[in-house]
């Protein structure tokens, strides 16, 4: 039976997009207590894949992801999954909304209800937390150091929690971006829709060296959906690009765009092409289509093979 990985505990916004994948509610669901422990999971085998946070409609990136497929072993995205973010405020039983003091969830979700928060609880302190759900399970702990948690609406169900506010996410729409993903064994087939996943280290820091990455892909016509920046540790200034772009590698012009970053940065590292959840597909312009990269190939290589390739000098 296969096993998955999911950054816990029981009830958080990742294990509800891991119940999305097909198999899933039937296999065994091993809960872990940050991103790097999900995917050291898949790493070492205990599981077959790992879901993970990577992107939020309102805080984007979800930076111990981006740094941690990054670096060490290579893993491969292979899936995407995206999930309605509701946030509700629990509170111990008999809390009132009055009296909290401490409030515990993930970064994340705090920013995300940072201004519900000021406005209702302004006196109320922020107490981090490795994930919503983590929050919400400490509040049954006699020792807990805060006295209210924000989470999701299931997670404050299974606990049995006090609801105190609902709906207090300060975008309505709000949606979370989680990949699933696996040793790099396995390639998803191109779609028609899909989306591919790098990372790209800046080999040399100088005048025009992000427009020399950049002109990569838009000298072929392949869209960039998400670019970020974020430092290697290795020292100040030293950074690399994360970066989602349109399209699959088995698209030439993908490909031939991948070709160009390698001979710029050697360092390239590949971390999937997979189907976009959304399913929406994109235009492609006619001379950036595998059709027109086909034609291009064959018009050089019927000069090249030409009988006047070879042939001596007429001057």
């Amino acid at each position: 039976m296969s096993s998955y990985a999911y950054l816990g505990p029981e009830g958080t916004f990742t294990e509800a997009a891991l119940l999305q994948v097909p198999g899933a509610e039937n296999a065994e669901r091993v809960p872990a207590t940050t991103v790097n422990a999900a995917l050291d999971m898949v790493r070492s085998g205990r599981v077959k894949a790992a879901m993970v946070p990577i992107e939020n409609s309102v805080e984007g990136g979800v930076s111990a992801t981006l740094d941690a497929i990054a670096q060490g072993e290579q893993l491969r995205i292979i899936r995407e999954v995206l999930v309605p973010i509701s946030f509700v405020l629990v509170g111990k039983p008999g809390m009132e909304l009055a009296a909290i003091r401490f409030v515990a969830t993930h970064g994340h979700a705090w920013a995300q209800c940072r201004g519900w928060t000021e406005k209702n609880i302004p006196a109320a302190e922020y107490i981090p937390a490795s994930s919503t759900a983590a929050a919400a399970h400490e509040l049954l702990d006699d020792g807990a150091d805060h006295d209210a948690a924000i989470c999701s609406p299931l997670v404050a169900s299974r606990l049995g929690l006090t609801v105190l506010a609902e709906h207090i996410g300060d975008v309505a729409d709000a949606v979370t971006r989680f990949i699933l993903v696996s040793k790099p064994d396995f390639l998803p087939e191109r779609t028609g829709a899909d989306k591919t996943t790098l990372v790209i280290p800046l080999p040399e820091d100088h005048p025009g060296a992000l427009m020399e990455i950049l002109d990569q892909f838009a000298a072929r016509g392949v869209n960039l959906s998400r670019i970020e920046s974020r430092p290697t540790g290795l020292f100040l200034g030293d950074y690399f690009f994360s970066i989602d772009a349109d399209g699959h590698i088995a698209d030439a012009r993908v490909a031939d765009a991948l070709q160009g970053l390698h001979r710029i940065s050697p360092g390239l590292r590949f971390l999937g092409s997979y189907a976009r959840a959304d399913r929406r597909e994109y235009e492609v312009a006619r001379h950036t289509s595998d059709q027109a990269f086909e034609a291009a190939q064959g018009w050089v290589r019927s000069i090249l093979v030409s009988p006047a390739a070879g042939s001596e000098d007429i001057g």
